[in-house]
Formats: C-alpha cells, structure tokens, sequence
C-alpha cells in the first residue's frame, strides 16, 4: 500500500487524535496548517491552536496563513507536492487549495451526512434529541459539506450525553474511520457514493442542518416541552452552554435532570430549598438543575451553588 504524502489542516483539540493517527501510522505528513495564534484565556496570553501544540511536539512543518487565498501560502503549499489534503476542524476552504492536489481534499464531519451539514453537528444532534449520530469522510468539493461520501461510522447517543462528552467519543471514533480512509484511498479499494443518490437510495429526504450556534438559541424558552429543554442544556454543554436568569442575573446550566408533573408553577418560575435543589417549571415538567455558572461566578455543582446563594 502506498503511503501518502499529505497536508493535515486542522485546528482544535478535535483533530489531534486524527493528526496523531496518521503520523503514527507512518504517512509522511509534509506539513500541518492550523489558524493563527492568538489571545485566549483570562491573561489573554497569545497561545497556539491544540494541532499547533501537537504538531510542534513532533517537529512537523507548520503553517498558519492568515488568509488562505494569500499568494504566499499558495506557492508554499503547491511547492510540497502532496498526493492529498487532510481536513478536521478546519475553516472552508476556497477552490484553489482544496482543489490543489492530485487526490483532492478529504474531510471529517461529525455526523451522517447529508444529515447535519453546516457548523453545529453534534450540538444540533443532541438538541434534536436524537438518539443516533456518527462520523463522516467524504470529498470536499464547492458547496460545503455536500462532497462524495467515502466512509461512515454510526455511533449511539446516551440518554444523558452532553455535547462535550459525545465530542470526546467523536473524536477518537473519527480518527479511526480517517484512518480506513486514507488507507482505502491509498490502496485504491474505496468507492464513492454521492449524497444525493444516498437520498434517493434511502429516501430520507428530511435533512436537518446544523447551522453555527448564535446567542439567542442558547437562552431557554420556557414555554416548551421539558424534553426539549433538557436536550437544549444537553446539546450546549459544556460550550456555549443554555442559559436563563436568576433575579435578574444570567444562569448557564451545564447539567440538568427532567421531571414531568403537572405544572407546579408558571413556566420560567424557580422554587428552591436553598440547600439541595433549584428547579424552573415549564409547561408540562420541571428541569432540576445540577451543575450552574452565575454571571461572574465561578462553576459549581447545585449544592455548592446554593450554600452561596441564597433566594
């Protein structure tokens, strides 16, 4: 089996298990593009991207081009001659690179495409309240996340998974289905599939995207179904995470349990013992919350919360 010379583009902890694979594996990875460094943290301290770190650890070329039409990078990127690109995490890219080697450009997405597309894949799952998702390789090609299919993995949903927990599984099952992929690319044994013939084959032509998370889908609406509450705090931890406000001040919840009863209150309505729980009624349940961010506070479990807090 030939072993590929290839580009990996990536930036969050997300695609270091797959870069990590690949390198250990034994394909010759020519270099590593990863976003810009920049400030994070309380000190806003210029750090690196997680695939940086990895990277520098192992002493690969790294590249981080502020603008991915830039000249410069262009020529550098063409001047490594790779048989392919690798993309996890990354941002899109325009035809010029994507399109650049002589086995294009594969990409891992965190779901069952054509289910899914767009920037929120595991949030949106989870939100939905669906009990199955998984892992994508497919080609990249002009509109975003409509590419060939080459593999796919199914991974099961945990009643009580969050976003967090399920992207650390995702992460590593990923990688994994990367792996068969390039090594099926490089042995010639993989066939690919269209997403539109995979509709029509299947019939499922009920696409949910999964559009990039803003503000106002964070703050929960209390009118609704408890279940779809519960799957909101679900789907947003442990980033962005749900919120609601408290006397006037904004409350994230980073874990919550449901409980259906008839209305005990009006919804967005609290009752609390000030010792052991804290719970917000909606319109056909109440959702107990367990683990809380008080504007300007720091993150607590519900009885630590609460011997600080009194209603």
């Amino acid at each position: 089996m030939k072993k590929l010379r290839i580009v990996f583009m990536g930036t969050p902890d997300f695609a270091v298990p797959s870069l990590q694979i690949l390198l250990e594996t034994g394909y010759d990875i020519a270099a590593v593009v990863t976003a810009p460094d920049k400030p994070s943290g309380r000190g806003m301290r210029i750090s690196g991207s997680a695939v940086k770190d990895f990277a520098a650890s192992r002493n690969l070329k790294i590249l981080q081009p502020e603008k991915l039409k830039n000249p410069e990078f262009l020529s550098e990127l063409k001047s490594l001659q790779v048989d392919l690109q690798v993309v996890v995490a990354f941002r899109m890219l325009p035809e010029s690179v994507w399109n650049m080697p002589p086995m294009g450009t594969i990409n891992l997405h965190g779901s069952l495409l054509p289910q899914y597309r767009g920037a929120a894949p595991v949030n949106r799952a989870i939100m939905n309240g669906e009990a199955e998702t998984g892992v994508t390789t497919f080609k990249l090609q002009h509109e975003i996340d409509t590419g060939h299919i080459l593999l796919q993995e199914k991974m099961k949903i945990g009643d009580s998974e969050t976003a967090g927990e399920l992207h650390d599984r995702m992460k590593l099952v990923g990688a994994g289905l990367l792996l068969r992929t390039v090594n099926g690319l490089a042995d010639g044994s993989l066939v690919e599939i269209s997403q539109s013939d995979l509709v029509s084959a299947t019939g499922d032509t009920d696409l949910h995207p999964a559009p990039k998370i803003s503000s106002d889908t964070c703050e929960i609406d209390w009118e609704k179904d408890i279940s779809d509450i519960y799957n909101l705090v679900r789907g947003l931890s442990p980033y962005p995470a749900a919120f609601t406000f408290l006397n006037g001040r904004k409350l994230k919840i980073f874990k919550a349990k449901k409980e259906y009863v008839d209305l005990t209150g009006k919804p967005a309505e609290h009752f609390t013992d000030n010792k052991s729980f804290l719970k917000f009624s909606c319109i056909n349940g109440n959702l107990h919350l367990m683990e809380v961010q008080l504007e300007g506070k720091k993150r607590l479990n519900i009885e630590d919360f609460l011997r600080g807090w009194r209603d």
